[in-house]
């Protein structure tokens, strides 16, 4: 009898969340077709529902594909790898190759996934998963058997634990939130290579540090400016932050 309660209860409560998300989608609907009925650009209205398929009905209402609403805020500086990517589709030369986006190609200019890649999707995939949330810090077997791959297993500084990862959502977004812990926690400055891919200036900057450079490409010899890399790391302040691109550093490769 108790158990048939408690799947009674969890039926009704469910009713009743269903029942709010209808309502809060209705009210971004009614908002939305109230915020293009005015179709002023002086108007400034916002709202926020705590819930996530409302969010996304928000967005499906408010998407930046011709509306009005978002006509006076400036397009962000073009990319210059997205640019060339857009040139590369224009072009009408047969024997054109892109060399932009730092991606596998196959002769016909289509994503090529290594064979490995799909191994590895294979056994991911014959393991049945369950599709768990990661913690803050990400999948921790991940970040363990990452830095054992980069450092080795005999690394002394893994083993004396002098070296902390985490697992990031994605590169520009990973930079973004480590910045603000750094600046949060103290720091005020970061030192990035010169050069170093254009988006990483604004990043750091936006969360609130001063972005120092050390020297890095030997642009007479287009190879690695070693010796000076070398001296400018030496002679930063102790207790400074030093970004390395680990592997194909971007843009030099």
């Amino acid at each position: 009898m108790h158990q048939s309660i408690n799947k009674k209860s969890l039926i009704l409560r469910l009713l009743s969340k269903e029942t709010q998300t209808r309502k809060n989608i209705t009210m971004i609907h009614q908002l939305s077709r109230e915020l293009i009925r005015r179709g002023s650009s002086s108007a400034r209205t916002s709202a926020t529902v705590s819930f996530r398929p409302a969010a996304a009905a928000a967005g499906r209402c408010f998407s930046s594909g011709g509306s009005i609403h978002w006509s006076e805020i400036p397009m962000g500086p073009p990319d210059a790898i997205i640019g060339l990517t857009e040139a590369y589709k224009e072009d009408m030369f047969e024997h054109k190759v892109n060399v932009g986006v730092g991606a596998y190609r196959s002769d016909e200019g289509a994503p090529y996934v290594l064979p490995c890649v799909r191994e590895a999707e294979s056994i991911l995939m014959g393991q049945n998963l369950e599709h768990e949330y990661s913690g803050i810090a990400g999948d921790p077997d991940f970040v363990k058997l990452s830095l054992e791959f980069v450092y080795g297993t005999d690394s002394k500084p893994l083993i004396e634990k002098r070296v902390a990862a985490v697992q990031t959502l994605s590169g520009t977004g990973g930079l973004r939130v480590f910045g603000e812990f750094l600046a949060r926690h103290g720091h005020k400055h970061i030192y990035l290579p010169n050069p170093t891919w254009g988006n990483h200036i604004p990043i750091f900057q936006n969360a609130g540090l001063e972005v120092r450079k050390y020297r890095y490409y030997d642009t007479e010899n287009s190879d690695l400016d070693y010796d000076n890399m070398s001296s400018d790391i030496k002679d930063v302040p102790e207790g400074s932050c030093v970004l390395f691109h680990a592997c194909a550093h971007n843009p030099t490769g």
